[in-house]
Parts: structure tokens; sequence; C-alpha cells
């Protein structure tokens, strides 16, 4: 296994472990995610296996020379620190289900100082060096907007029941930070 292989593999690993693990518990206010978790997930499957079948059935490279895979694989790390930073930043209340748990509190230090959606921005960032990796634009495309929409469609849903839990401490959060990008959006 080389070691693309290798950290893709750990990538994945690492987002069935958090699946499984961190879900909400039998105290917390269910029944908020509205599937959106089944849509990343199919998204994701789908999309991936798309775009790698494309990236084998279609030359569209994106440069010339290999050392993109190398570039690709620097920035799945990337977000993979990054994502997992954010999790353990936000630690107990930190779930894959969109849920509130027992004695919620909205976290407003580290990165969720800057990003109302860290642990997104690391995936979105392991999806898009997924895609460079693959050194075609189309299955860059493939990989990365579906899962782009995914995400998004998801943030609404958290962000709508945040702001149902926290009222105006949470709108004046999302009137000083961003989304996905530092500064940007």
């Amino acid at each position: 296994m080389n070691l693309f292989n290798s950290i893709c593999f750990f990538w994945i690993l690492s987002e069935i472990l958090l699946n499984r693990l961190l879900r909400s518990g039998n105290s917390d206010k269910k029944s908020s995610d509205k599937n959106s978790l089944l849509l990343i997930w199919v998204t994701i499957l789908i999309s991936v296996t798309v775009g790698v079948f494309i990236s084998k059935l279609i030359a569209l490279p994106i440069l010339s020379n290999v050392g993109l895979e190398f570039i690709g694989l620097a920035i799945i790390i990337l977000g993979i620190i990054f994502r997992l930073v954010a999790v353990k930043q936000l630690g107990k209340f930190f779930t894959v289900d969109v849920t509130i748990r027992e004695n919620h509190q909205l976290l407003q230090t580290g990165l969720y100082k800057v990003l109302r959606h860290p642990s997104y921005t690391g995936s979105l960032l392991s999806f898009l060096g997924f895609g460079l990796s693959l050194n075609n634009w189309l299955s860059l495309a493939i990989v990365f907007l579906p899962t782009l929409f995914a995400m998004i469609h998801r943030i609404n849903i958290e962000e709508k029941v945040l702001t149902e839990q926290f009222g105006k401490q949470y709108l004046d959060y999302i009137a000083k930070t961003k989304r996905l990008i530092p500064f940007v959006y």
C-alpha cells in the first residue's frame, strides 16, 4: 500500500470512527438532523466513486506533473488535522448527528473564535485535497462540489437548531464569525 492509499485509509477510518463513536446520547435533544448525515455519506460515497472512475476514464489534468498527488495528500492531512482539532476543542458537545447535548454550551474559543464550523472546513479541505490528488478537473469538481453542497445543507440545519437553542447569543456569534473560510465565508 503506497503512502497515498495509507493516508486515504486513515482518513476514511477516522471518519467512520467519528461517525460510530460520537453520536448523540439518550439525554440529548434528537430528531434535528433531518437525515443530513445520511445525505452527506451517500453524497461522499457516490462523489468519490464517480470521481475516481472519471479520473481513470477521461484525461483532464490539472497539472502535467505528478507533484499534484503530493500536494493533494498534504491538503488531505491538513484537513484531517484541522477536523480532529475542531472535534477535540468542541469536546463533549461534538456529535455527528445534529443534536443539542444536555447542558450544551456555545463554544467561541480556539478555532470556533474565527469559524462556526471548523470541523466541516477540515472535512472539505480533505475532499479538496483528494480531488486535487486525482489530477483531473472533472474529478475534482465531482468529488468536491456535491460534498460542499451537502455540507452547506447540513450547516443550514445546524444553524437553525443552534439559533433556536441559543437565540441572540448565537445570532451575535454569527455576526462576528464566518462559516467555513476565515474572513471570507
